[in-house]
């Protein structure tokens, strides 16, 4: 077979066919590279083989170039530049001359080749020259070549760093500009370079703060979006919304003298893709300027100047912006899926938006909207009139809704019961939003019992109302719900409510996850009912138990992944349930613990390649630990493998995490006890911290895990002291060294330096219970040395500094005869503890911040 037929077999409806095609192309591959890549070019530059053919050939040259994971995509890089100059030359060259060849399709996918080769060598200082060859192709008059050169270029600018290409976002940014004007004769590549332009406006800044520059692009996209062509209209709107995404600052001008109306109009455009992009414009101006209300408040709080201005154009815009959406409001697709994304759910969202961004001041265009239109015989305006109450539900002061709010929800209780799906599904969300946000709202004596009657009733509805009215009986039941507390408003519909929930939950279907939001509600009422309704959630617990049996009893019936996967969904929420249940009964769940702990243990033998199901069981066996304390130890023997596996377990991270977590609920349930298990959890422990394998978002749990374990078993831990320092040393400087550079490093830090500090407070509480503390001495000048460091940087976390000032405190406990008074009177602990004093009164770190001051002047004196 020649490599030509195999591409062609890579094609073939019969999947057998496809497969063995496969397999001999990535023979092929692995036999020689170079020669395959050769193949693959010649079969693309081909101009008597078929289209088709030539397609397949430029996508597998671009997928064994390219890949979407990380590590893959940088072992493709080496093994391209490994490729000698000569084969590397002649496969750009015809990639090149590909993207002028009349086929359409040949030419995009020759797009993606140049494109995923400069993505390659670019960042290596290699093909230097290659976006001046893309640049004189878009300057021929050849339409096709010009639209595929935009192509890759855009390609290009999507893949690559921004940094690497800003030296040549000049001639890109003109080449661009000059394929998207209006005196361009062809829309397609006008559109080619409206979405080259789109993927390069992170690095044209330094374009942008030139005002000639910035005033050329923002003219070109605006006039783009008065393009015949809707699909270049599409391109110039989603255009506008990267602009103002990333240069709000510079867009008052244009805001005045065009956006305003281009938006407005374009919202108002029959074409739906169109009109979603114009409302996405609004969307994301109001994101920036809550995201600028945030930051004033926080330069408010600090004493800060504010580094940018909120020019506040979505309030000085409501007057023309606030009819067009309302009306959008009106246009559902009554045959749309519910996750199907259309004009009416866009204004929606958008106005919600909107109210968060200003406030009060949209009170007064939807309010006589809701009042003409919520009786209107027109379900299509009744919806909306109830989805614009919805959503302007935060954002107005309380004071301002409230009143609103009250009038309103006779109205909202009795729409759940409306003729038209659409109006019963929104007035069910609306009533969730109410319960959510308003709770104050709602006069209980007037109000509950029809509310409550409502969204029970609406339990037996649609699958969509069922989700909605679910949402909204949990938010009733988290707002007024204590475990602590004698009894609450809804103890009177407890039992009744949770009699629906499993009736409904009874049925395997789960269409619009109704089922799942049952059993999230049921978890809910379990994990805030007070004493009153302990003995109904009590017997739900074993009812949960004996479906949960019913699901391991079934389960080697399962044939199909959907069904498996469905399998494992139930369960999971079953696991979820039982878990509220334990935690609310506390030591009362002993009745039935001896049958829990072996449905739990058939599960995990049972779903062991489910790793969601074992991460839920894992939960509901840490609830029960707490609850039993040392009376979990019965249970401990049989239950370890499974917890030993789940820590070595690196690919389900997760699950390790979990498990780690659940030596820590051990250890402080059983204290003492825990002892003859304390070598394996240690060893475990140490080998996942030396392991690269493991995710690093695990490690600093463990490290807080010595600490449980120094606390469980006091001197004993002795054991295990030396190593421990030698750890937790080695992530002091790890953590010290470290830049934090972005967001997810400085929230790294962050846990790494609590869990270190965790781990340090167990082991100096755990050694000075029985008197070893001395054992804690030779760390001491190290670790405040390292706790200095931390204090200085400005990316710390409230939680650290706590942990600091807690373990300031039991060091001073622990040597209280100053052994360490030089260290404590270093001028950063003063600092610190005056630092800790200024945190929110009757806040945890206050507190701790008044005890550990206690102990330092005890220690220093």
């Amino acid at each position: 077979m020649s490599f030509a037929e195999i591409l062609g077999s890579t094609l073939s409806p019969d999947a057998n066919i496809r497969e063995q095609a496969t397999r001999a192309l990535e023979s092929a591959e692995i036999e020689s590279f170079p020669q395959y890549l050769l193949s693959l070019t010649q079969e693309l530059v081909n101009d008597a083989s078929p289209g088709d053919v030539r397609s397949a050939a430029g996508i597998a040259l671009k997928n064994a170039l390219s890949a979407k994971d990380e590590t893959r995509r940088e072992q493709y890089s080496q093994r391209w530049l490994q490729v000698s100059d000569t084969v590397r030359g002649q496969i750009k060259q015809g990639a090149l001359i590909s993207l002028g060849t009349d086929n359409h399709h040949v030419s995009m996918t020759a797009a993606q080749v140049v494109a995923a080769i400069i993505a390659i060598e670019l960042p290596h200082g290699q093909w230097q020259d290659a976006i001046t060859v893309l640049l004189q192709n878009v300057s021929t008059n050849n339409a096709g070549l010009k639209i595929a050169s935009l192509q890759t270029i855009g390609y290009v600018c999507e893949s690559i760093d921004p940094e690497i290409l800003v030296t040549q976002s000049n001639p890109i940014l003109t080449a661009v500009i000059q394929g998207a004007n209006s005196d361009e004769p062809s829309q397609e590549v006008r559109f080619a370079a409206i979405t080259a332009l789109f993927n390069s406006l992170e690095f044209v800044r330094q374009n942008f703060e030139n005002e000639g520059e910035r005033n050329v692009i923002m003219q070109t996209v605006c006039e783009a979006t008065q393009s015949p062509e809707p699909t270049v209209q599409v391109a110039a709107y989603e255009c506008l919304v990267r602009i103002m995404q990333l240069y709000y600052d510079k867009m008052a001008f244009y805001m005045e003298k065009a956006l305003l109306g281009l938006t407005v109009t374009g919202m108002k455009h029959a074409e739906e893709k169109i009109a979603l992009q114009a409302i996405e414009f609004w969307s994301t101006l109001c994101d920036e300027e809550i995201e600028l209300q945030l930051e004033e408040e926080e330069a408010q709080e600090y004493g800060r100047p504010l580094d940018r201005q909120n020019f506040q154009f979505a309030k000085s815009s409501l007057g023309l912006v606030m009819p067009t959406l309302l009306f959008l409001l009106t246009r559902q697709d009554e045959d749309a899926d519910e996750d199907e994304w259309n004009v009416s759910m866009a204004a929606a969202t958008c106005l919600s938006l909107l109210a968060q961004t200003v406030g009060n001041d949209i009170v007064s265009f939807v309010i006589p909207f809701v009042e003409q239109h919520i009786r209107n015989p027109d379900w299509h305006y009744r919806e909306a009139a109830v989805m614009a109450f919805g959503s302007i539900l935060d954002g107005p002061e309380p004071s301002v809704l409230n009143p609103l709010v009250t009038q309103a929800l006779p109205v909202l209780i009795e729409m759940v019961k409306d003729q038209v799906v659409q109006v019963k599904d929104t007035a069910a969300w609306t009533l969730g939003r109410v319960c959510d946000l308003l709770m104050d709202c709602i006069q209980l004596g007037v109000h509950l019992h029809s509310l409550v009657s409502a969204l029970v009733a609406g339990l037996e509805d649609n699958a969509r109302i069922v989700s909605n009215c679910c949402w909204a009986l949990m938010n009733i039941t988290e707002q007024l719900g204590s475990t602590s507390a004698d009894t609450y408003p809804l103890s009177d519909y407890f039992e009744g409510i949770v009699t629906a929930l499993m009736r409904i939950t009874e049925s395997n279907v789960n269409e619009n996850k109704s089922r799942t939001s049952a059993y999230e509600t049921m978890a809910t009422l379990a994990s805030s009912g007070p004493k009153d309704t302990v003995p109904i959630i009590g017997k739900l617990g074993v009812a949960i138990l004996d479906r949960l049996d019913t699901t391991i009893a079934n389960a080697g019936q399962i044939v199909g992944t959907d069904d498996r996967v469905a399998l494992g969904e139930l369960q999971s929420n079953l696991l979820n349930v039982l878990t509220n249940v334990t935690r609310t009964l506390g030591r009362q769940v002993s009745e039935i613990s001896d049958r829990m702990m072996t449905t739990v243990l058939q599960l995990l033998t049972t779903s062991s390649k489910q790793a969601a199901v074992s991460e839920d069981a894992f939960l509901l066996v840490g609830a029960l630990i707490t609850a039993l304390e040392g009376e979990f130890s019965r249970y401990l023997e049989s239950f370890s493998p499974f917890l030993y596996n789940a820590l070595q377990n690196y690919e389900e991270y997760q699950l390790c995490s979990i498990s780690v977590g659940l030596i820590g609920d051990i250890c402080r349930g059983l204290g003492q006890d825990a002892a003859p298990y304390c070598d394996q959890f240690m060893t475990i422990l140490l080998h996942n911290l030396e392991s690269d394998a493991l995710s690093r978002d695990v490690k600093p749990g463990i490290l807080s895990c010595f600490g449980d374990i120094a606390l469980a078993i006091g001197g004993s831990f002795e054991t295990y002291l030396e190593v421990s320092f030698r750890v937790l040393m080695t992530a002091c400087s790890l953590s010290a060294s470290t830049p934090a550079n972005d967001d997810d490093t400085i929230d790294y830090l962050n846990q790494l330096r609590a869990g270190i500090f965790e781990a340090f407070v167990g082991i100096v509480q755990g050694l000075k219970s029985d008197n070893k503390a001395q054992l804690v001495l030779s760390q001491v000048q190290s670790l405040l040395g390292f706790m200095s460091v931390v204090f200085s940087d400005p990316t710390k976390s409230e939680e650290v500094v706590k942990n600091m000032i807690g373990l300031l405190g039991d060091l001073a406990d622990a040597f209280p005869n100053g052994e360490i008074r030089d260290y404590l009177r270093a001028e950063w602990i003063q600092a610190l503890i005056k630092y800790g004093r200024t945190g929110p009164r009757g806040s945890s770190l206050r507190e701790h911040t008044r005890w550990a001051r206690e102990m330092i002047k005890r220690a220093s004196s």
